[in-house]
């Protein structure tokens, strides 16, 4: 008796139409980027190449390449698109920089600044998404990146670097994060100012003083200080 041919459960042609189709959706990501005013280059490259979707919920991942916020574990936030793109404009990095990450989240923000050059040290205050940011990095081979689970707003003595990147919004900037800016590093934040969040740039001088800038509005979750003791 002859044996039956096996039955292909996989249409011809799926895997093409769904390359297209993930293509077609990393091309409508890029240019809605461009349309609300991100026109840096290298910038909108590390954000085609880094897939957010990697990083996001699984049952958000439809939604990964929109430009919502969407939410995370332990009651926290994965920033929009848009507002990523506009810290990471004004925090300007450059290849081979230092920088220091305070609120890592799933890894996203991690991977694109490992992604435009940096060498990342990066701190989460919730052992559940610093956990969940190491497997999502490892999959996106993001090796310059070195990570902790602490408090991000408390002093590391010793510790310099040229940019620094809070990715949440606080009432002032503590002292002892700024006290980490060698000659000519950069700030950026958010800074509730009158209830709202807004973007803020600090920039050492040579001569060591702090010269800082507010910006427009942004949408982030505030930064709290401490580290989770359950989560």
């Amino acid at each position: 008796m002859p044996r039956p041919e096996p039955i292909d459960l996989i249409p011809e042609g799926y895997d093409d139409a769904r390359a297209e189709e993930q293509a077609i959706g990393v091309a409508s990501f890029i240019l809605s980027l461009r349309a609300r005013g991100i026109r840096d280059t290298a910038l909108l490259r590390a954000m085609e190449l880094v897939p957010r979707e990697v990083f996001a919920p699984r049952r958000f991942t439809d939604l990964a390449r929109t430009d919502i916020a969407l939410p995370l574990p332990c009651g926290q936030t994965m920033t929009g698109p848009r507002t990523v793109a506009a810290m990471l404009l004004a925090l300007g990095v450059a290849p081979g920089q230092n920088i220091f990450e305070v609120g890592t989240g799933t890894g996203y923000v991690t991977a694109l600044l490992s992604r435009l050059g940096g060498q990342v040290f990066t701190i989460e205050r919730f052992n559940t998404l610093a956990e969940g940011a190491r497997q999502h990095l490892k999959i996106v081979d993001a090796d310059k990146v070195r990570m902790e689970v602490g408090d991000g707003l408390a002093l590391r003595p010793r510790e310099r670097f040229d940019r620094i990147l809070l990715n949440g919004a606080v009432p002032e900037i503590p002292e002892a994060v700024t006290d980490h800016l060698g000659p000519g590093g950069r700030l950026v934040g958010a800074l509730t100012v009158e209830g709202a969040p807004r973007l803020v740039r600090i920039e050492r001088l040579q001569e060591g003083e702090l010269r800082q800038e507010l910006g427009p509005p942004l949408r982030l979750s505030p930064l709290v200080r401490g580290v989770a003791e359950t989560l």
